[in-house]
């Protein structure tokens, strides 16, 4: 299925959003819909935009960029900051670029700002204030980085529920938006109701808690077969500080903790996926939240039946708009 450039005139191609937690199988989906749209894919993954991180965020295969490209994979240095207000920015950059040779719009992924940034309105926030957050970089530098969490625990638990660990930069950004206008960081994004475009279809993925658990280990055990802690040693050998955002995501923060000797490989192993499983817990609660939503439960590995249903289901769109 190939579809032609769009003519002026002419509805707009649908968007697919494929949603849901890490090791639902997300990725396999969007790539069937590719391959039956012949259609590119945006990440919607927060981290799988940094380079040289490719084993610890799962990244897909050259091989299968070669034949399926994607918008938002490996653009980004380690130390480049980015929100989901920039993403928002850029989706409307990359979809008018994809539908204009009209064809359907995938994003897949499991970042909950990313795509509610897509689907939710935000309100207007204030510009960064660089005197907030050069007091907040003291506070961690002093008290460490504990106490930005704990003090964000304090006036924003629900934005700290949505964020991966220690996330220095969001931590900041959302304590900096509270000590500007005491209202917390998830009040300007949480208080009103799912807007989806009527073109757009939201899909989230689930499974059975112990299939999905078992899926995790299994990909837990094949990124450390394939290098996980050779990928961490080569992007600190080239200087990017451990303590990057971007470097303090699940199974990076476990391996950097191993090499500077505080976890053996095993427990480094165990930590990781613990903490991978408590990151779907998280995802699953927020993604639950959300009307205006379609849910799959998935078992095994159902990637054509699913894309049989998706394909209808934006077909129906399309005949509607």
């Amino acid at each position: 299925m190939k579809p032609a450039n769009r003519t002026p005139g002419t509805p707009q191609p649908p968007t697919v959003i494929i949603a849901g937690p890490t090791a639902t199988g997300k990725t396999d989906l969007s790539l069937e819909l590719a391959r039956r749209f012949d259609a590119p894919v945006i990440s919607a993954d927060a981290r799988q935009c940094y380079k040289y991180m490719d084993i610890g965020t799962g990244k897909v295969t050259p091989d299968i960029l070669a034949e399926t490209p994607h918008y938002h994979t490996s653009s980004l240095s380690p130390d480049e900051p980015f929100t989901a207000a920039d993403f928002h920015d850029r989706f409307l950059e990359w979809s008018r670029e994809i539908a204009e040779q009209g064809k359907p719009v995938i994003v897949a992924g499991g970042s909950t700002l990313y795509i509610e940034s897509l689907i939710r309105p935000l309100d207007q926030l204030p510009p960064k204030n660089e005197a907030n957050i050069r007091e907040l970089e003291r506070k961690a530098e002093q008290d460490g980085l504990d106490s930005i969490q704990n003090k964000l625990r304090e006036v924003d638990p629900a934005y700290l529920e949505r964020i991966d660990g220690l996330n220095r930069h969001r931590m900041f950004r959302a304590l900096d938006v509270w000590m500007q206008t005491g209202r917390p960081f998830s009040s300007f994004h949480s208080n009103r109701p799912l807007s989806p475009p009527k073109n757009m279809l939201v899909i989230c993925l689930d499974r059975d808690r112990q299939e999905l658990h078992d899926r995790i280990s299994r990909r837990v055990d094949q990124m450390i077969a394939d290098g996980l802690v050779d990928e961490v040693r080569k992007i600190l050998g080239m200087g990017y500080d451990p303590g990057l955002q971007a470097l303090q995501t699940v199974g990076y923060r476990e391996v950097i903790a191993h090499l500077h000797g505080e976890y053996t490989e095993t427990e480094m192993a165990a930590h990781i996926k613990t903490g991978t499983r408590r990151y779907a817990r998280r995802q699953l609660t927020w993604f639950r939240r959300w009307e205006q939503v379609t849910w799959i439960l998935q078992t095994g590995k159902p990637e054509k039946k699913i894309a049989d249903k998706v394909c209808k289901m934006t077909e129906e769109l399309a005949a509607e708009a």
